[in-house]
């Protein structure tokens, strides 16, 4: 009898392994959501700006990063509810504060998702940005439309994050950047940028982008006390994707700074693949744009309608509908008044708040039993997180004093 409920017990503590894909696919719809247009020129801008010193950030922020996922991830799988409704039941309306803070910030940012995808089909193809990016939204909605969409997202996600990865380890190996020196300065930096450590942040689990693949297990059936151990794993695992494009991007720049050549500022991110491997890197960087920016896309509509969903049972029921809305007003915006900058501005702002907000009010319903029953947050993790929570409403308070008087000026 005691080994049978030995047996029950395992079954319960370790989901089968036909969830590895599902974990798999969380694991690339958060890591592709973060690797947008933006990612890719924010990359390129700051190891211009702090050459080999950059490594020393990019480890700064994978800590950050991996504190403030492994919270928000835990604590959605063991009360079983996605981010707006813990966030309702701490403090009743929170939620649909933070559910618009998340779709306001999706559809800014989207609007720079698909004009990314439209300017990687131009690189590709001299195709106008603007038809680029109307056909990089069919294929969206395309996998929307397909009747088993979460596989298909999951799959298709994993394909591009791989892809991508395979081709900017590619050129930086051909930068030949030099190592030694990256290694060296990822510990003794020259100088310490604040600022790029919190805007690295920011663009890799701020807004949508942590609750996308918390959201997605969630869905997917993964939840409860007994699947925190892959639900740990798999959110360790998203940000360690993440860090690896993101160190080879710093690399391929690096080699490229290294050597004296120049880059575009107008353009960084294309300019370092042109400059590492010729015509051939310029076509390979349309297609590393086109990836990111059509799974940010697709990452961005799923996550912010995700927040919506169980504020109606007809959305619940429609929640492919939405979805595909989403894509198209972004879409349109982009092709009919263009890029509005401002927006982009402001978003970016809030984008930076979504992260100490939204972690603080998890964390406090780490400590509701009406939330998550008996389980305990581990202390450290608190601790942990209640510190990326006042370095990031620090950071985004300056933001904010700073930057949004300028769009009225």
């Amino acid at each position: 009898m005691g080994s049978v409920n030995n047996k029950q017990a395992k079954s319960l503590a370790e989901p089968p392994k036909s969830n590895l894909s599902l974990l798999m696919g969380a694991v690339f719809l958060m890591a592709t959501s973060a690797i947008g247009p933006g990612f890719l020129t924010q990359t390129t801008v700051f190891t211009q700006q702090l050459a080999a010193s950059f490594g020393f950030v990019i480890l700064i922020s994978i800590i950050l990063d991996i504190g403030a996922q492994m919270n928000i991830w835990r604590i959605i799988a063991v009360s079983e509810k996605r981010g707006q409704e813990i966030a309702n039941m701490v403090l009743p309306g929170l939620g649909y504060g933070l559910a618009f803070l998340i779709i306001f910030g999706g559809i800014a940012f989207n609007i720079g998702n698909i004009a990314g995808a439209g300017l990687g089909l131009n690189v590709l193809f001299g195709t106008a940005p603007e038809l680029g990016a109307a056909c990089s939204a069919v294929v969206a909605i395309a996998i929307f439309l397909i009747r088993d969409a979460g596989k298909a997202m999951d799959r298709f996600t994993q394909i591009a994050g791989i892809a991508m990865i395979v081709l900017t380890l590619y050129v930086a190996i051909t930068s030949a950047p030099p190592v030694g020196e990256a290694v060296i300065k990822t510990f003794a930096p020259d100088r310490i940028d604040m600022l790029a450590i919190i805007t690295l942040v920011g663009g890799t689990v701020g807004g949508y982008i942590t609750f996308a693949g918390g959201h997605r297990l969630l869905d997917a059936g993964i939840k409860g006390r007994a699947a925190l151990p892959q639900v740990t794993k798999t959110s360790v695992s998203g940000i360690l994707v993440t860090s690896v494009m993101r160190i080879l991007l710093f690399l391929a720049a690096l080699g490229v700074v290294a050597q004296g050549l120049s880059i575009d500022p107008n353009n960084p991110a294309p300019s370092v693949f042109q400059q590492a491997a010729g015509n051939v890197g310029y076509k390979l960087f349309g297609l590393v744009m086109w990836g990111a920016a059509i799974t940010s896309v697709i990452g961005s509509a799923y996550t912010s309608v995700s927040f919506i969903r169980s504020f109606s049972p007809k959305i619940e029921r429609n929640y492919k509908k939405y979805i595909i809305g989403f894509i198209v007003l972004s879409t349109l915006i982009f092709v009919i008044i263009g890029r509005p900058v401002g927006m982009l501005v402001l978003a970016g702002a809030l984008n930076g708040m979504i992260l100490p907000i939204g972690l603080c009010v998890l964390l406090i319903a780490a400590y509701k039993r009406s939330i998550v029953g008996d389980y305990r947050h581990p202390l450290w993790l608190t601790i942990f997180g209640g510190l990326i929570v006042l370095v990031m409403a620090y950071m985004s308070g300056y933001t904010l004093i700073n930057e949004i008087p300028k769009l009225f000026q």
